[in-house]
């Protein structure tokens, strides 16, 4: 099990929130995805033998945010 965390910008209130928590949590291989807008920070617990890095920060940037 791997363990990120990740800069995203442009995060400003809960719909934000659910929007990333959705669409990643959606992810065969993720099982844990945290928010905090407030600091700009999603954090993803993920097995890297079913999803990598690049699916994950793929499916943010889909959602119209920004992976620093």
């Amino acid at each position: 099990m791997e363990d990120v965390k990740l800069n995203v910008n442009g995060m400003s209130c809960g719909s934000c929130v659910n929007s990333i928590k959705g669409s990643v949590g959606e992810l065969t291989g993720v099982s844990k995805v945290d928010v905090n807008f407030g600091e700009g920070i999603v954090g993803v617990s993920y097995d890297a033998n079913q999803v990598d890095l690049e699916q994950i920060t793929g499916k943010i940037e889909e959602q119209g945010y920004h992976v620093a």
